[in-house]
């Protein structure tokens, strides 16, 4: 049991009904996890109010309520607490709550448009293969050190992060990697924890169905850098043209990154294959595992991150080169009849024209490819056109399909999608509602050499329709339909 006053410890109270010298067993902003002696915090979300359910989770036994807006009548016996946004107030008592658990670790925060995932992923790998206990919060797993657990959103609640911080704490993790979503700073998921560092990647086209415009989507990205301690380091990627926006508030120490632009640290790409890339990092050549140039970024990302913690640069270069890639990203395999079929993640204009462009440079002009690509329901349709164009312009075929149509129809996404074809690109593409058999068309399309590109829903192993989630994984299904061709 933990004091009602110690977990308020930091919140800005407006107002308080009640005592606040109590003992309470849990805090909850789900009236439906609500226990006896709890903490219910009524947060305003886009979709529900958690004021509606005040009165639920005190039939269910809380002790206390933290609140923007005092009910009507209060009942005796229960503590009230005011606050101008419960959303920040749950993030300090969750902190509190967990005895700060973000203090007694290096936390490193990644946020951007693309590569959040891989730089997370392949921070913790390498961090683990250098002899660390690790910890990771990312859209694919999360890890406390060698334990795994599933991820439900980008970044977790507030509750949920400092509960995997907590037991990261008491494996005695020294580093822990996470993916800081847009969301994730608005919603005020983050606001409490102490990071080490914060790294940006880029900025791109995405999430404007949740932020009006792409000026506040940046300026939500920036704020998780204005909030960074002195004590901390901000990396940024100055090819980037919003890199330099995000430091310009920033209290940490500044460093950049880039592979076009003067930066502390810089990359050149020597070799790009599918196999590999050579790179130049800081006048030190390393080999790397992974693909293209949006991966050299990534990979110059964790350079610098690793130095800035302390490894040895000759420890860092040689762990580079034995790093994995990341599930969905870029993930491929090449059938016996020398069909190469490539998985990704991307799900924005930006991130589908990075692969695209990745595997035309690779590539020696000689094979088709053919791109299967659809986009998600009930998210930015602004973005479909895009995806459309670029799918189109920069294969030499395309199947439109469903990605996860949610609420929506699939035909209308996928027509919203066709809107970006230009006329000469229209004999490229054929458009097939059910993605099982979109990729097995792709799979029947192609021949000997050809590159088949799965785009959208990479590490997924589900797709989402009318509310369902059924089991549906990219990388089995497409293997499996190469399989059937040898036969």
């Amino acid at each position: 049991m933990n004091s009602l006053k110690d977990i308020l410890y930091k919140v800005t109270l407006d107002a308080v009904v009640g005592s606040t010298n109590i003992l309470v067993r849990n805090v909850h902003f789900n009236s439906r996890k609500v226990a006896i002696n709890d903490v219910f915090v009524a947060i305003k979300g886009s979709v529900t109010d958690g004021h509606q359910f005040i009165e639920n989770a005190i039939k269910q036994g809380a002790i206390a309520v933290v609140c923007e807006q005092l009910p009507n009548k209060t009942k005796s016996g229960i503590t009230y607490i005011q606050v101008d946004d419960s959303s920040r107030a749950l993030a300090i008592m969750a902190a509190n709550f967990y005895g700060n658990p973000s203090e007694n670790l290096k936390l490193i925060g990644v946020t951007g448009t693309n590569g959040k995932t891989t730089i997370a992923s392949l921070l913790y790998q390498l961090f683990k293969k250098a002899g660390y206990k690790v910890g990771l919060l990312s859209t694919v797993k999360i890890m406390v050190d060698n334990s795994e657990y599933p991820a439900t959103h980008t970044t977790p609640d507030s509750l949920t992060i400092n509960q995997y911080l907590k037991m990261m704490n008491d494996e005695g993790v020294e580093f822990c990697f996470m993916e800081v979503s847009s969301h994730g700073i608005h919603q005020n998921r983050t606001l409490g924890l102490k990071f080490e560092g914060g790294i940006f990647t880029n900025l791109s086209h995405d999430h404007l169905d949740y932020h009006d415009t792409f000026a506040e989507y940046r300026d939500v990205k920036k704020r998780f850098f204005d909030e960074l301690p002195k004590t901390a380091f901000a990396l940024t990627n100055a090819d980037d043209k919003n890199g330099s926006v995000m430091l310009q508030n920033t209290k940490a120490k500044q460093y950049t990154y880039a592979l076009k632009s003067f930066a502390d640290y810089k990359a050149q790409i020597l070799e790009n294959q599918f196999n590999g890339l050579l790179l130049k990092l800081n006048d030190n050549e390393v080999w790397a595992r992974l693909i293209g140039t949006f991966n050299a970024y990534n990979i110059l990302a964790i350079f610098a991150t690793a130095e800035l913690l302390g490894l040895e640069k000759e420890e860092t270069l040689r762990l580079i080169s034995e790093l994995e890639s990341v599930s969905g990203r870029f993930q491929f395999l090449i059938s016996e009849q020398k069909i190469t079929a490539i998985v990704d993640y991307a799900h924005t204009p930006d991130a589908l024209q990075n692969v695209l462009e990745t595997i035309n440079d690779i590539r020696t002009k000689n094979e088709e490819v053919i791109t299967v690509v659809g986009c998600g329901g009930d998210r930015d349709a602004t973005k479909r056109p895009k995806m459309g164009h670029i799918a189109s312009a920069l294969s030499t075929k395309v199947i439109f399909t469903s990605d996860n149509p949610r609420g929506e129809k699939p035909e209308s996404i996928i027509e919203d999608i066709e809107k970006g074809v230009e006329p000469q690109n229209f004999k490229k593409t054929i458009s097939i509602l059910d993605r099982k058999q979109a990729i097995k068309t792709a799979c029947q399309l192609a021949d000997p050499n050809d590159i088949i590109l799965i785009a959208g829903k990479g590490h997924e192993t589900y797709q989402e329709v009318k509310g369902k989630r059924h089991d549906f994984d990219d990388f089995k299904i497409v293997k499996e339909f190469l399989k059937q061709l040898q036969k």
